[in-house]
């Protein structure tokens, strides 16, 4: 069984789930077929769009929903939508088929005694359920459904949130299991854990009894839901919308169904009377206030405010109030830390209310995750890898406890009261003092079954940065680090705040291709931070503009384009593999590699127009030659020039890899789109791999660059012109315009000419600085820096 059976999916339930569920596949360029009920007004009607309309409807919900669900509009015609009643015979010709109805039991085992009416045998049929004990989903089957039935719980919304599920019935097939695993995670870009059929599984009883205990403890402690927001969100590795922003999301009414099913469904679960509904929550679902599907739940935004000021609820009187900004002492010095592992420390041993929370919840989340083990997992990985992927957190339980430190976070719990599972006394008696350690280039997890240490299983051709040995480093500075991948291949990653490219990386980006060229077959650029790179450090442009040194400012441009220019005349092949924020430098980069192996969520632009410059890292340059190739194949000059302006005058930031392809940022027949980031290192390296073995030979600078000249200046001048008038833009904004289409169109060239590269970056650098010399460019620079938002001034 390999990903070739893999040819159709039936999902079967459109609601937001199963909607979305279908999307992903269609990402993957899997056929789908996606079936619901037939309306009730339709149900004598014989016009096929009456009785799909509750499927295309959810359809086209789902498609219009932002963030999108689809990597790119045109794959949803991979799609076909129907209804059970006429359409259910087609799932005999599906590889896979996925019920994602309501949750209830007996609707469930309704509907799939239907599907194995249809079902062709040996095709997998996995069930969505969150919580519904699989083995009573299946009961009643034939011994070929439940040999080829699981629990497949995808986690909303399917694209991005990485985590999926696998849960066995008593009679699952374990090679069905196996294949999944390796199915979820190189095609749809899935974390795979397989879990045991307990109640709410792993991530949604662990992140529910989170959840749930912060709920208590924002009364408990006299916090306010903005303080607990403040101190649970990226301080602590956790998403911005932290803990009451994610609860309004969700849906409070959800949140209280599934803690309410926790409560009922363990009661010899030590923490039962945690999951117990707070007074004020009750109140607020009975007022109808559950969130952002209400318009009110913890904040409610203020329409009649002549900002539309989001206001927060007091927890004592269910009133709104504005907002008060939290202050506390232990997030003052714990801003100084970058590295996450530092900073936990720092959060949790501090000496102020915020230290008081952070050690109470700690203690609270170690020890309900240590009785977890064997109920829930036999492996302590799972937990952590559950946590991280479905709910976002950067750490999982466990990796907390290691960065605070075992040993200290027990003592310290031994001495507040909190009872522990016994295998971590066993533990540390043992003198194992953490549950994590590498060893060899591999990541060991402590197994409290076998009292001892055991890998952390890794797919077959995974490469992971965090898992190489020191050995593997051959160089580096306080920045940057270059890695032997092993088969002549190195690899370059950096590590700044939002991974910007400041000095020390361009250094690192140079070092790494003097010692490829010396005696390598490669570099892949890669690094495994949330984001790839935000793009240059503005602080630092903005130091010398603000300074008004001019010559080190159009010397630092110019290292930074002469680096861009040697990734791509460099004598070996060089391979960028991008993921996440890919702005701005990170852009350029990627448009000066032989080969971009991009991950699926990239989210790749030229934003610089929003600080008052242009690209001048090559990225304008680039385009213009991409431009005169695109011209040379036929294109319709003035429109495609339109276009191309327009991606950078407008700063467009693609919303996928995929979306890439079309702003012109990467590249259809040479570019590649990964959705696994698992394997998107590995992937990359190979690919540098089959360059070099293909005879790499290093290009020639280019010298035949066809630029428009005054006839493109001329619709770029009156372009900006009618968008002043018509007060779209400002006039700084009209200049950028002005500078930008200057450097695309080759300058004041009296007809279409050939140019060089140089030429090009020559034209780039002297706009970049020459709009550095100007005040609202400043301004810009400084609003970025101060608030992160852009100034349109």
């Amino acid at each position: 069984m390999n990903k070739r059976n893999i040819k159709k999916v039936a999902v079967l339930g459109s609601g937001v789930m199963g909607s979305r569920i279908a999307c992903h596949f269609a990402n993957t360029g899997t056929e789908v077929l996606l079936l619901d009920i037939v309306p009730k007004d339709a149900v004598d009607s014989k016009d096929p769009a009456a009785r799909n309309k509750i499927t295309n409807d959810a359809l086209t919900f789902a498609l219009k929903s932002n963030p999108s669900p689809i990597y790119d509009k045109r794959f949803a015609k991979r799609i076909t939508t129907g209804n059970f009643d006429d359409d259910l015979a087609k799932i005999k010709d599906c590889d896979w088929i996925i019920e994602v109805i309501i949750e209830r039991l007996d609707i469930k085992q309704q509907l799939l005694e239907k599907v194995e009416k249809h079902r062709t045998p040996g095709t997998l049929i996995t069930s969505n359920t969150s919580g519904i004990p699989i083995n009573a989903i299946a009961q009643g089957r034939s011994d070929d459904f439940r040999k080829h039935f699981c629990g497949t719980h995808f986690f909303n919304p399917p694209r991005y949130l990485p985590l999926l599920e696998l849960i066995p019935g008593p009679d699952t097939d374990p090679a069905v299991l196996s294949f999944l695993e390796d199915y979820g995670q190189r095609i749809l870009g899935k974390v795979t854990v397989l879990c045991k059929d307990t109640p709410a599984f792993i991530a949604n009883r662990i992140g529910v009894f989170s959840i749930m205990g912060l709920f208590h403890a924002v009364r408990e402690m006299g916090l306010t839901v903005e303080e607990i927001d403040r101190l649970t969100g990226p301080v602590l590795g956790r998403p911005k919308s932290a803990t009451f922003r994610t609860a309004d999301v969700v849906g409070l009414d959800t949140l209280v169904n599934v803690a309410k099913g926790l409560k009922d469904n363990c009661p010899n679960d030590e923490q039962n009377a945690l999951f117990a509904i707070p007074d004020y929550l009750q109140q607020m679902v009975e007022k109808n206030m559950l969130g952002s599907k209400t318009g009110k739940g913890f904040f409610f935004k203020d329409r009649n405010s002549p900002k539309g000021d989001i206001l927060a609820l007091d927890l004592n009187t269910l009133e709104y109030r504005e907002q008060v900004k939290p202050k506390f002492a232990t997030l003052e010095a714990a801003k100084k830390e970058e590295d996450l592992v530092k900073r936990i420390p720092v959060l949790y041993n501090g000496t102020d209310r915020a230290g008081e929370f952070y050690r109470k919840s700690f203690h609270a989340l170690f020890a309900y995750v240590s009785h977890r083990i064997p109920e829930i997992s036999d492996e302590l990985y799972k937990i952590d890898d559950a946590l991280r992927a479905g709910f976002a957190w950067e750490m999982g339980p466990f990796e907390y406890w290691d960065a605070i430190g075992a040993e200290k976070a027990v003592k310290d719990m031994e001495a507040a009261g909190v009872k522990m599972a016994a295998w971590i006394g066993d533990m540390l008696k043992a003198g194992h003092s953490s549950f994590y350690k590498v060893e060899n280039g591999k990541r060991l997890y402590y197994d409290a079954a076998s009292k001892s240490y055991k890998p952390v299983p890794r797919a077959e051709g995974v490469i992971t940065l965090a898992d190489l040995p020191d050995s593997s480093i051959v160089w580096k500075n306080p920045n940057a680090v270059v890695r032997d991948l092993g088969d002549g291949i190195l690899c370059l990653s950096w590590s700044t705040k939002m991974n910007t490219i400041g000095a020390e990386v361009i250094q690192g980006l140079n070092k790494a291709m003097d010692l490829a060229e010396a005696s390598g077959k490669g570099l892949v650029i890669y690094n495994d931070a949330a984001v790839f790179s935000a793009g240059a450090n503005v602080g630092m442009i903005f130091m010398m503009a603000a300074q008004q040194e001019y010559d080190d400012l159009e010397m630092a441009v110019r290292t930074f384009q002469n680096t861009m220019m040697r990734v791509r005349y460099c004598s070996i092949p060089v391979v960028v593999a991008p993921h996440n924020l890919t702005l701005g430098g990170g852009t350029e980069l990627c448009l000066h590699a032989d080969k971009v192996v991009a991950h699926a969520e990239t989210y790749m632009g030229l934003v610089e127009f929003g600080v008052g410059v242009i690209p001048g890292g090559g990225g304008t340059k680039e385009f213009a030659l991409r431009l005169s190739d695109e011209l040379k194949e036929g294109d319709i000059r003035i429109n495609r020039m339109r276009e191309r302006f327009l991606t950078i005058g407008q700063a467009k930031v693609a919303t996928s890899g995929h979306e890439a392809f079309g702003l012109g940022y990467l590249r259809p027949g040479q570019d590649e789109v990964i959705v696994s980031r698992a394997h998107q290192l590995a992937y990359a390296k190979q690919c540098a791999l089959d360059l070099w073995n293909k005879g790499y030979t290093k290009p020639a600078p280019r010298k035949d660059i066809t630029v428009m000249g005054q006839e493109g200046l001329g619709i770029v001048y009156v372009g900006a012109n009618s968008m002043l008038s018509g007060n779209y833009i400002s006039e700084h904004d009209a200049l950028i315009s002005e500078k930008l289409g200057y450097v695309l169109c080759g300058g004041d060239l009296s007809e279409k000419t050939e140019v060089s590269e140089q030429y090009l970056l020559d034209l780039e650098r002297k706009a970049f600085v020459e709009l550095c010399m100007q005040r609202k460019t400043l301004e810009r620079l400084q609003s970025i820096i101060t608030t992160g938002k852009v100034l349109r001034n």
